[in-house]
């Protein structure tokens, strides 16, 4: 079933919450082929093909993957090859990505624990002192906070 709904570069900004930026850029880098229409081609108009593509784009985005890894995988899906090997590709990518991701997760868990230890040595030097431990608040190690869009906020 064909669906001939198009989209400005405006309403995929507004709906996935990116910049117009971000689409051209994805643009750029082959993910999206809007029509081009308007004196000299100027206006983009985006299909519902494009729109599950950068849908599509934002999840890989997400899962971690590169952009040119996002751009083979949905490009696969376009072909009229067999599922098969598509599905066994994206296995790949995603057990690179979640071995990727496990480790990372040690390394942290290692200097999580490491910088236990060194707040309970501290407390217990403080109590050898006799003085009450401080209680920090964590949130400046957090750094700025982050909008939806992944721009740091500005302190008021």
């Amino acid at each position: 079933m064909a669906s001939s709904t198009t989209y400005t570069i405006s309403d995929l900004a507004r709906e996935f919450d990116l910049t117009t930026r971000a689409i051209r850029f994805y643009e750029d880098m082959g993910l999206l082929q809007p029509r081009r229409t308007g004196p000299g081609g100027r206006s983009r108009v985006y299909s519902a093909r494009d729109r599950t593509r950068l849908k599509l784009v934002l999840r890989a985005k997400r899962l971690g993957l590169s952009l040119s890894e996002a751009k083979e995988l949905i490009d696969m899906y376009d072909s009229p090859r067999d599922t098969g090997p598509q599905l066994r590709k994206f296995l790949q990518v995603l057990a690179a990505h979640r071995r990727q991701i496990e480790d990372q997760m040690a390394d942290l868990q290692a200097t999580l624990d490491e910088i236990k230890a060194h707040e309970k040595e501290a407390r217990a030097l403080l109590a050898r002192l006799g003085e009450e431990p401080v209680v920090a608040d964590p949130s400046p190690l957090a750094g700025p906070q982050k909008t939806p869009r992944g721009r740091a906020e500005k302190a008021a």
